[in-house]
């Protein structure tokens, strides 16, 4: 039995909630958001809380009901609140520009990069070494800063390229005579 799925999902003021069938929709002020439910799992609402209970009694029904309730959840957070991620540039003449719907980023190579930003993320540049990505789908937001860090990974030696700002980076020794 998942202790995740027996919690219920408390749903904030200004997040509506439809159920059609297998279709779960949740529509707040950030977007709006939906997701196919398994058929081993139902979702009922009531008195502003959702539900989830497996149909069957078998142990994977019971874990899938619980992957279902957190995604659930993360889909009722990101409408209601959304979802950041920080990234930040180090190295010399590393620097991040957004303009419309592209990231322009100088990252030490011979040319600039230029990243398309997806339908329902949105990326700020506050200064020229940190990128604000926000969005109100959790899965996406980290796959678009996954992306962005792909470009340039960490140098180990001297911790060069884009990371996270709450990462914490062990720099190896270098050799020595």
């Amino acid at each position: 039995m998942s202790r995740v799925a027996k919690n219920p999902i408390a749903v904030p003021a200004g997040v509506h909630i439809a159920i059609e069938g297998r279709l779960f929709r949740v529509k707040g002020p950030k977007g709006e958001l939906e997701h196919q439910v398994h058929r081993w799992v139902d979702v009922s609402q009531e008195n502003g809380e959702l539900r989830l209970t497996p149909n069957k009694e078998r142990k994977d029904a019971w874990a899938l009901a619980g992957t279902t309730r957190a995604v659930l959840q993360n889909m009722v957070t990101g409408v209601g609140q959304g979802f950041e991620r920080k990234l930040q540039l180090v190295g010399v003449g590393y620097r991040a520009q957004a303009q419309g719907n592209n990231l322009n980023l100088t990252l030490g190579f011979s040319f600039p990069l230029d990243y398309p930003v997806p339908q329902g993320v949105t990326i700020e540049t506050p200064t020229q070494t940190e990128i604000q990505i926000k969005g109100a789908n959790k899965q996406q937001v980290g796959q678009v800063a996954a992306n962005i860090r792909r470009l340039r990974p960490l140098e180990p030696y001297k911790g060069k390229g884009v990371r996270y700002t709450d990462e914490r980076v062990v720099l190896k020794e270098a050799k020595k005579k």
